[in-house]
């Protein structure tokens, strides 16, 4: 990775709740993106325009033989462009199985720190509908605010999220009421999960947008199980999660899961846009039983088929 950041972040030991952060500036702010979905960083370096394209995208480019979309991230969240584009720099991604750049004014420094020290954003700063803001977190006396990549491509590229179509071709299902916990931060795409999930017959979910809360439902589903002697799978059959989320990421609330002696039964599927083969020996360390990528909705029907008898 070219000019790679300096961590500068506290040591944290549990690889479960670590959240490794990279931050960047745009017309003065801080933000921050994953640092497992940044492939490379680059100077700015000359784009072909596209005619008829999104008003943010800038054009392509083609490092090392490969053809690569810039999307003008400043321009998207309405914030003042850089007076010098020269001066700026590329974020090369991949996620969700997409290859992109993200021009951005600045690349500072990569932190490592826990997910427990990521807030979920405001709603009263940034509202409570299909918000791109994810969470915030404080280093020092900075406030960084991280964004919501998935949201920033679909609203660019619509096809680059959940088809629904992909549920509709399996034609007629049948109408499941088992209980379904999704865990996902993003609130569009927790929206068109579950209401792809609803289209294929699975209609009793219930959702939270951090690991922490759903944690503190499933005590509870554990508790009533407990004092009604009855089978955990009446609460909860399966569960559904992203693994990156403020106050507590998927992973973690896996190793909750499968520590304990009731909830241990229950089935836990990662969904998430960053499935690579080092989250899947985590996850399988920790007991995931299926590791799915976004935004492969067939796929996961298919799963809670598998699994939800």
């Amino acid at each position: 990775m070219e000019n790679t950041p300096k961590s500068s972040g506290a040591r944290v030991t549990d690889e479960t709740s670590v959240l490794e952060l990279m931050e960047f500036t745009m017309a003065g702010d801080s933000f921050g993106i994953n640092v497992a979905k940044v492939t490379e960083i680059m100077r700015y370096t000359p784009i072909t325009p596209m005619t008829l394209s999104h008003p943010c995208i800038d054009g392509v480019f083609k490092p090392r033989g490969n053809l690569i979309t810039v999307i003008n991230l400043p321009r998207y969240m309405q914030l003042q462009e850089s007076e010098e584009p020269s001066k700026d720099m590329f974020m090369l991604t991949n996620f969700d199985n997409v290859n992109a750049a993200f021009l951005v004014h600045t690349v500072e420094d990569m932190h490592k720190i826990s997910w427990a020290n990521v807030e979920k954003p405001s709603s009263i700063v940034y509202g409570n509908n299909d918000s791109v803001i994810t969470g915030t977190t404080k280093i020092g006396d900075k406030i960084i605010t991280i964004i919501d990549f998935e949201k920033v491509l679909y609203d660019i590229n619509p096809e680059t999220g959940l088809q629904i179509s992909e549920v509709q071709k399996m034609g007629e299902r049948a109408q499941n009421t088992k209980p379904i916990v999704v865990v996902e931060d993003s609130v569009f795409l927790k929206r068109m999960l579950i209401e792809a999930l609803e289209v294929a017959g699975y209609t009793n979910i219930t959702s939270f947008d951090n690991g922490e809360d759903a944690w503190d439902y499933l005590i509870k589903c554990r508790s009533q199980a407990h004092a009604n002697i009855s089978p955990i799978e009446k609460y909860v059959s399966i569960i559904i999660t992203d693994i990156e989320m403020p106050r507590m990421d998927g992973h973690h609330l896996t190793k909750l899961v499968k520590a304990d002696e009731i909830l241990v039964k229950v089935p836990v599927v990662v969904f998430s846009s960053l499935i690579d083969d080092a989250q899947k020996q985590l996850g399988d360390r920790l007991g995931v039983s299926a590791h799915l990528s976004k935004p492969q909705i067939g796929k996961l029907v298919s799963t809670l088929d598998e699994w939800i008898l």
